[in-house]
């Protein structure tokens, strides 16, 4: 099974905001476009987003740039699949990529009612992707503790 999906494209005039970059929205539309097809794939279901953590971004976009969003599977729970998501850009110019989002997005399959659905198990298999399936139980163990905090302001 196919467990990483990418997407490249052009970032247009109307992904600018008021600094002249592309706009933060638009990133994370770019992400979870990327992410649902990395999960709908994986799983060959409808998925809906159910949490989105941790979006770091490390420097703006440009417009004109080359835009390169990498999504990847890194953990399956019964329902659920935790999608590694890096969102890179270049100048056309330029051949090298630069890192300039991350984040992790959870995904759950669903059938027609919306009744969750059981997804494929991913086996880890190289050495990225062990460390990779660490780091999202690492955060998942980050997520109940801060859930556990936010709850008397729920």
């Amino acid at each position: 099974m196919v467990t990483k999906t990418v997407f490249q494209f052009i970032s247009e005039p109307s992904d600018v905001n008021y600094g002249g970059n592309v706009h933060g929205g638009s990133v994370m539309k770019w992400i979870d476009q990327a992410g649902y097809a990395c999960a709908s794939s994986w799983s060959s279901s409808y998925c809906v987003t159910v949490y989105v953590g941790g979006i770091r971004f490390y420097s703006p976009i440009k417009i004109g740039h080359i835009v390169k969003v990498e999504a990847e599977v890194i953990y399956t729970g019964t329902t659920s699949m935790h999608i590694a998501i890096n969102v890179f850009s270049r100048n056309i110019k330029r051949n090298d990529f630069e890192k300039k989002t991350h984040c992790i997005i959870v995904f759950v399959a669903v059938d027609d009612e919306g009744n969750s659905v059981r997804v494929p198990e991913f086996v880890p298999e190289t050495e990225h992707q062990k460390q990779m399936e660490k780091y999202a139980i690492k955060l998942m163990d980050l997520r109940k503790n801060i859930e556990d905090e936010m709850k008397p302001f729920l």
